[in-house]
């Protein structure tokens, strides 16, 4: 379940503004949900019934799509702006599948403990890696880390995630599970481990190892901690073992699933072309 229900009182401003986007939903004429009905299709038709729910998704740039849109290759908003050069010739020097790509979102923050064993546990997997730590939490990298670890590992404040995705080079996603950057990995067909910390990211990724199978949640011990040995047994799975395979290849299914839904004639492009065509009659009813 969402963390709002198993830790009461978490974040009660935040609870109250998510709370609140929904106080008028009943009078909604629409809503529009960015996932595509194949995916949750059990719980589009469910949601259905009491709302008048439309899947749309997944609502990623043309470029990365269908291509049906010309310049249509990033979503227009950035929180940070940094040179993505740098990390994205580093990837092109990997062989392909090889690197763990980990992010864990613009709201994320973890203790110095945690950024250690995640440190660590990348570091033990011996595979290329490609961290994003925010600046504000760059000290807790333990001292040393970035030298010594210079011919594995790349660590930035910031990255284009959508080109990083993209890249031939990532075989793994190390993710906090958020919504947004779950459906990123299903569009380019990239296996997760998923660390997840609040809202909704705990009932996502749920969903990424036990419904859609195509990754793994990391197990958090007595101390409240994702320890190294965790994440490098999680990693290595992904990244090496059998179960890894068919995580991949079920990744790659729900890709083209992903793909097929935005096309013209998919299930997305026509619940859009529905809404459209609707508006248009009401417009001319006027």
């Amino acid at each position: 379940m969402p963390s709002f229900f198993y830790v009461h009182g978490m974040y009660p401003a935040y609870f109250e503004m998510v709370l609140n986007q929904f106080t008028n939903v009943d009078k909604a004429d629409y809503v529009f949900v960015n996932s595509f009905y194949k995916l949750e299709a059990e719980v589009a038709d469910t949601m259905s019934k009491i709302s008048p729910l439309s899947t749309i998704g997944p609502t990623l740039p043309s470029f990365y799509m269908d291509n049906r849109v010309e310049n249509d290759i990033e979503y227009g908003l950035n929180l940070f702006h940094v040179d993505s050069s740098t990390c994205i010739n580093w990837l092109n020097t990997k062989p392909e599948g090889s690197v763990v790509y980990a992010a864990f979102g613009s709201m994320s923050t973890f203790d110095d403990k945690q950024m250690e064993e995640i440190a660590e546990g990348l570091k033990a997997t011996n595979s290329y890696f490609l961290w994003v730590v925010k600046t504000s939490q760059e000290s807790k990298i333990p001292k040393k880390f970035i030298e010594e670890n210079s011919e594995k590992g790349l660590v930035i404040n910031w990255s284009p995630q959508l080109q990083v995705l993209s890249n031939k080079a990532i075989g793994c996603f190390f993710s906090h599970g958020g919504w947004n950057s779950t459906v990123e990995a299903l569009v380019f067909g990239v296996p997760m481990v998923v660390m997840p910390q609040w809202t909704d990211q705990t009932t996502n990724a749920k969903f990424v190892q036990d419904v859609w199978s195509v990754g793994v949640r990391v197990k958090v011990n007595e101390n409240g901690i994702v320890g190294r040995e965790e994440i490098e047994e999680c990693v290595r799975i992904v990244l090496q073992g059998e179960e890894g395979k068919e995580m991949k290849k079920n990744a790659l299914k729900w890709k083209d699933l992903a793909k097929e839904a935005v096309q013209e004639g998919g299930t997305s492009d026509k619940n859009v072309e529905e809404f459209v065509s609707k508006c248009i009659r009401k417009l001319d009813g006027q």
